[in-house]
C-alpha cells in the first residue's frame, strides 16, 4: 500500500525518495522558488541535460538525473499560471501531477517526493491546489496500486503543510495515510 503523506522541509534535502519533482519553468532552465533551490543543488549538471530536453510543455513531465541531490532522479513539470480559473488551471494542474507519476512509473520508480506546484510566484489558490494535488495522486495510486511505496509531500512552510494534511485527510481513506 502507497503511504501518502505531507511534511515541512526542504525537498532538496535527504527524504528517502528515488525522485524529486521539480515544479519547473516551461524551458526547465531554472527560475526561482523550488525550481532555483532544486537546480543549485543538484549542480551545473542538471543544467546541461536540462538544455537537451528542448523544454516542457505545462501540464507535461520530464526525468533527469538528479547529480549532486540525494535523490537519483528529478521529475521536471512546469505547473499552471493560475489566471483566474478559466483558461484550463484545474486540469492542467492534475496533468503535472498525473504525468509526474506516469514517469515515475514507466522509470520504475516507487517513491517520489513532490512540491507544491504552482501555489509560490504562480499563485494558484492553495486550497484547491492540495486538493487537486491529493485527488490527482490518490486517483494514479488506485489505478496503480503496486506501483509506489511513498509519496511525499515535501512542504515550505506549516500553512502549505496543514493544507495538505487536510486534503489527505479528505480524500484518502485512512488505511492509506500514515
Amino acid at each position: 500500500m502507497t503511504e501518502i503523506k505531507a511534511i515541512c522541509g526542504d525537498i532538496t534535502e535527504d527524504h528517502g525518495m528515488m525522485a524529486i519533482v521539480n515544479a519547473a519553468n516551461t524551458s526547465l532552465l531554472g527560475g526561482g522558488g523550488v525550481d532555483g533551490a532544486i537546480h543549485r543543488a543538484a549542480g551545473p549538471e542538471l543544467l546541461e541535460e536540462c538544455k537537451t530536453l528542448n523544454g516542457c510543455p505545462t501540464g507535461q513531465a520530464k526525468l533527469t538525473k538528479g547529480y549532486n541531490l540525494p535523490a537519483a532522479y528529478v521529475i521536471h513539470t512546469p505547473g499552471p499560471r493560475w489566471r483566474g480559473g478559466n483558461e484550463k488551471e484545474r486540469e492542467l494542474l492534475a496533468d503535472s501531477y498525473w504525468n509526474c507519476l506516469q514517469v515515475a512509473l514507466d522509470h520504475q520508480i516507487s517513491s517520489v517526493a513532490f512540491p507544491s506546484i504552482s501555489t509560490g510566484i504562480y499563485h494558484f489558490p492553495l486550497r484547491e491546489a492540495s486538493m487537486i494535488a491529493i485527488s490527482t495522486v490518490k486517483r494514479f495510486v488506485d489505478h496503480n496500486p503496486d506501483a509506489f511505496s511513498q509519496i511525499l509531500f515535501v512542504l515550505f512552510d506549516d500553512k502549505t503543510r496543514h493544507m495538505y494534511d487536510k486534503a489527505i485527510h479528505q480524500v484518502c481513506s485512512a488505511e492509506s495515510v500514515s
